[in-house]
């Protein structure tokens, strides 16, 4: 793949490439053992790709297999709208709990540990949960299976920049492309694939079949990866001890008195509003339009592979532009323009609305892609990522429920899907000021000379 140059990125990234080439040549340090110290091959970090994409993989047929058997579930266990709206708040729920605690798990256990230990959570909840037989405990194996996804969530762009620091937006957009197949194949067979296995217990549980495969590279890479973590750091630290003295971009810098971070996390948290409303709740919108139930799955399906080749060109075309808000204007347009749609003819132009919903949704990996963008270090890179990501999740929490409560309380979708409109508006002057050109470090050191 070329390498990945920006105005906004390249003094940077070079550098963090320079650290990234000297910790994989360097000699390993006296006393330490040479399995675990000797530099990584090449083979590691193709394996450390394969991992990264079967892990993405993983990140949302948990979510979006449930929307296409809501119904059933809801019936099985007895659930009214209230508590079928608190099912599709607890992702965001989840993602803002758990995630939060990603930095320091990672700096205790290492990141590929961390990764390891949310795969067996993912694979272990989707296992439990259908059989559980009541609802409180199949939202304790739904919140099992999400605080694996939180962390890993939060790690997979941190592990994206330190092993691959050229290719930050080639790797961006590969992981979000298997976060979209995963997503979208999910929502297109879990329907059929229960007619075939019998139950929507068993269409639910066969999802961790995907789980139970990321497990492998993960497990095989838990040497390297953390070896090559330690690695980064001693050259990180080799690096700075010749370099002149000069102010530290971290030194006691405070994420939550960054304009930008606060931007950027209010930017993640409406577009996951709108991502987990959309994989919540259309299905069924399509469903009381009158379309049936595997053709609801399908368009959501449509909605979610969308984000497959956007995916990858987003986050390209955003690190070569010097700002990011015309793509967060162009999205949001056609969110606005979908959810428009979805009010007047639900069904009569329902392919039409799945396909801009689908392109409004892709602000996902245009979000991720400004974690990288906003921050200038590693270690910046890790505060914010997990900022952003659990304050907007956070931010995200009541919009599902609510949707549901509207909708049990006017008996229809005209309210819900207003206030899906309403949300959009915010979500773009947000992303407007998170995309505009400057880092969390830079607003740190000009708050430190003023």
């Amino acid at each position: 793949m070329p390498l990945e140059e920006s105005p906004t990125t390249t003094p940077p990234a070079r550098t963090e490439q320079r650290e990234h080439e000297r910790a994989r040549h360097t000699e390993p340090p006296a006393g330490s053992s040479g399995a675990a110290a000797a530099p990584a091959t090449r083979w590691v970090f193709v394996l450390m790709a394969a991992g990264i994409v079967l892990a993405a993989l993983n990140l949302r047929p948990a979510v979006t297999s449930l929307g296409p058997l809501l119904e059933d579930v809801r019936d099985g266990l007895g659930m009214n709208g209230a508590l079928a709206g608190l099912l599709t708040s607890v992702p965001s729920f989840c993602f803002a709990v758990f995630g939060v605690l990603a930095p320091r798990l990672s700096r205790r256990f290492g990141a590929s540990s961390v990764v390891l230990a949310g795969m067996l959570a993912i694979t272990a909840g989707l296992i439990i949960r259908p059989y559980v037989g009541n609802t409180a405990l199949f939202l304790v194996a739904t919140a099992l299976t999400l605080a694996g996804i939180a962390v890993s969530n939060v790690l997979m762009p941190v592990i994206v920049k330190r092993w691959f620091p050229e290719r930050v937006g080639s790797m961006t957009g590969l992981y979000s492309m298997a976060l979209a197949a995963g997503t979208s194949l999910a929502a297109a067979v879990t329907v059929p694939v229960t007619h075939a296995v019998g139950g929507w217990q068993n269409g639910l549980a066969v999802w961790a079949t995907l789980g139970a495969l990321a497990l492998v590279p993960w497990a095989l890479l838990i040497r390297h990866g953390n070896a090559h973590e330690r690695r980064q750091e001693q050259a990180a630290a080799a690096l700075a001890a010749t370099r002149p003295s000069g102010p530290d971009p971290l030194s006691g810098l405070r994420i939550t008195r960054s304009r930008t971070a606060w931007a950027l996390a209010v930017f993640f948290g409406l577009q996951a509003t709108a991502a987990y409303i959309t994989m919540g709740w259309m299905p069924q919108i399509f469903r009381d339009a009158g379309v049936s139930a595997g053709t609801s799955g399908l368009l959501l399906a449509v909605t979610m592979a969308l984000g497959i080749p956007l995916a990858f060109v987003i986050p390209r075309v955003s690190l070569r532009l010097p700002q990011q808000g015309p793509v967060v204007v162009a999205l949001g347009v056609c969110g606005l323009l979908g959810y428009a749609g979805l009010w007047i003819a639900p069904a009569g132009g329902a392919w039409a609305w799945a396909v801009l919903l689908g392109v409004s949704n892709c602000a996902f990996p245009l979000a991720l892609t400004m974690v990288g963008l906003r921050a200038r270090t590693g270690p910046g890179v890790v505060k914010l990522s997990a900022f952003a990501q659990s304050t907007g999740y956070l931010i995200s929490i009541p919009g599902p429920l609510l949707v549901g409560v509207l909708n049990e309380h006017s008996g229809g979708w005209d309210l819900p899907i207003g206030f899906m409109i309403c949300l959009m508006i915010p979500q773009i002057v947000m992303g407007v000021l998170a995309g505009r050109k400057r880092t969390i470090e830079d607003e740190h050191l000009a708050r430190g000379a003023a």
